[in-house]
């Protein structure tokens, strides 16, 4: 037996009420799925103050933009892979970087290939923090005093070595800087990162360390490394207890400290830049975000995108005209 559906019985008109209904359902799901995740790429490995940092302000952005923000660690050429990756995305806003100091303001003086400059295909966001570098030495036998260092180097045949994160990072630079202006005799030993370098003063095996507070300020509270003083004109808020250069000895010692910033591609919209930096600016004001940036020896630094472009073009110029000096010497 069929059955016969009257035309009235088969299509029922839905009552508009329900019609409103259906469609309030419907609109929530739509949203969600229609917008990506925000990329904010890291170009450091995973569980490094760069990798803290990012992760802080993914959690957070991603809670007030209402949107998810996925990290992705993309490590390599001392951080310079990264904003590679970052320049060659869509200038939506959607793909963000992180941006440390050595590869926005150092390596494009350095770097044979010139074809990527990061301050022309990156657009600043906002700085978010800076990074302490500190002096330190041996307690035990190690010069205990920045006098005592530079009258040991020039005293001591062949000088006396010290160990950063690598050749011409922002730790290297800091000690030549004060080669240049003291005539200490210091030699370069460039180690695989802050830690192994830490790690060499404290076995003994060099005699000085430029070093991110971070890696080093375990070691100085427990009395195992003496801090001759922090690079930056100010003193360091997560350890007001150690001197500047400059206090300890050097007058005029400017080596700065370093920093990490938000990026986008250049190209991003100038109000999508504004309104991630505002963004940026309530993140940071935050009292629990400071304190969790605190644990990570560095110290939020917040600066919008104008000023702090402004700081990188004085960066970069301050530390290309060192780098010129030093293969002049050469």
């Amino acid at each position: 037996m069929r059955l016969r559906l009257d035309k009235t019985e088969a299509i029922m008109p839905l009552k508009p009420g329900l019609i409103f209904a259906l469609l309030a359902l419907a609109v929530p799901a739509f949203a969600q799925t229609s917008q990506k995740p925000i990329q904010l790429i890291v170009p450091f490995p995973p569980g490094g103050s760069a990798d803290g940092i990012g992760r802080i302000i993914a959690t957070e952005l991603g809670a007030q933009l209402g949107r998810q923000v996925v990290v992705e660690n993309k490590p390599g050429a001392g951080g310079t892979i990264g904003l590679m990756l970052t320049a060659k995305s869509p200038a939506d806003g959607d793909t963000l970087t992180l941006a440390a100091t050595g590869a926005l303001v150092v390596n494009p003086h350095v770097q044979t290939d010139h074809s990527f400059d990061p301050l022309r295909e990156l657009a600043p966001i906002a700085k978010l923090i800076e990074i302490p570098i500190v002096m330190a030495t041996n307690a035990k036998t190690g010069p205990q005093t920045i006098k005592e260092l530079i009258e040991r180097s020039k005293a001591t045949p062949g000088g006396l070595s010290f160990g950063t994160t690598g050749a011409n990072s922002s730790q290297h630079l800091a000690v030549e800087l004060l080669k240049r202006m003291t005539g200490a005799n210091l030699v370069h030993v460039p180690f695989r990162g802050s830690n192994p370098a830490v790690m060499a003063v404290l076995g003994d095996q060099v005699p000085l360390v430029s070093s991110d507070l971070t890696s080093a300020h375990p070691h100085i509270k427990a009395g195992t490394l003496t801090a001759l003083g922090v690079t930056s004109v100010t003193r360091a808020k997560t350890a007001p207890e150690i001197p500047t250069i400059a206090e300890a000895g050097v007058p005029g010692f400017n080596g700065s400290p370093g920093f990490m910033g938000l990026f986008a591609p250049a190209g991003t919209p100038p109000a999508r830049i504004k309104q991630l930096t505002r963004e940026i600016a309530l993140i940071l004001a935050k009292p629990e975000v400071q304190a969790k940036v605190a644990l990570l020896s560095v110290e939020p630094a917040y600066a919008d995108d104008a000023t702090f472009g402004a700081l990188l073009t004085a960066e970069s110029a301050k530390w290309k005209a060192l780098l010129a000096s030093m293969t002049a010497a050469k």
